[in-house]
């Protein structure tokens, strides 16, 4: 797996912005301007305080007032199902529709994660990006927060990408397209010392989160062989 130079700049770029510019504004003021739309091809996992008009919201928690109230934790969306909301009136969620999926400061709080990628490789088109930000396993943010069940490092991606196998995926996996470290102060410091990426990554507290994104690609000739010599198994 390869991983792009470390950012010193906040987590995220236009998207994460876009996201985060919600963040602590009243929900009446996020909702005020609904209106029946078109179903946007962007889907904001996880929406929380961040819901944003461009993009479709899905929340667990219908306090945050999302487009849909959906629970990433089970296969997700359920065969046949339709879903009411307020800006685009009746609609289904259909797999291979979405063009980007955002999940900023959300998979550290889902138990049954390989369920969760899942659903999002199944919505997802072919070419279509799954947008990360989560606590990197040596921060301070990663264990912090009492709601949170695991952190992230730089292989936490392997059985999403390379070892798709191991999870049964026979249609389609994840390439890593990018992959940033946020430092904190004490990793810029030591950035500005000169160090690498890969030094500071396994010092504790020098990075804080990790943007990760995620491609759908189809299973090559290569990936199908990988696939059928492990259901073999080890003596057949």
């Amino acid at each position: 797996m390869s991983k792009n130079a470390f950012s010193q700049n906040p987590p995220g770029d236009a998207w994460a912005h876009r996201l985060g510019a919600l963040e602590g504004q009243p929900q009446q003021d996020a909702h005020a301007n609904r209106v029946v739309a078109p179903l946007p091809k962007r889907i904001n996992l996880g929406s929380g305080k961040s819901w944003h008009p461009d993009f479709l919201n899905l929340d667990i928690n219908d306090f945050w007032k999302p487009d849909v109230i959906a629970d990433f934790g089970q296969t997700f969306p359920p065969e046949n199902a339709t879903f009411e909301t307020d800006r685009f009136g009746k609609i289904q969620i259909e797999k291979g529709s979405f063009e980007l999926i955002a999940a900023h400061d959300v998979l550290e709080h889902i138990d049954a994660l390989c369920t969760c990628m899942k659903n999002c490789l199944d919505l997802l088109d072919f070419g279509g990006l799954f947008d990360i930000l989560v606590p990197h396993d040596l921060s301070f943010g990663a264990w912090q927060d009492p709601t949170h069940v695991r952190a992230f490092n730089e292989r936490s991606w392997l059985y999403y990408t390379d070892w798709f196998w191991y999870l049964g995926w026979s249609e389609a996996r994840f390439e890593v397209a990018k992959l940033d470290f946020n430092l904190s102060e004490r990793g810029q410091a030591l950035a500005a010392q000169g160090h690498s990426v890969d030094e500071i990554a396994v010092i504790p507290r020098a990075v804080d989160s990790m943007r990760v994104v995620l491609r759908k690609v189809p299973l090559s000739e290569q990936d199908r062989m990988t696939l059928a010599h492990h259901q073999q198994g080890p003596n057949r």
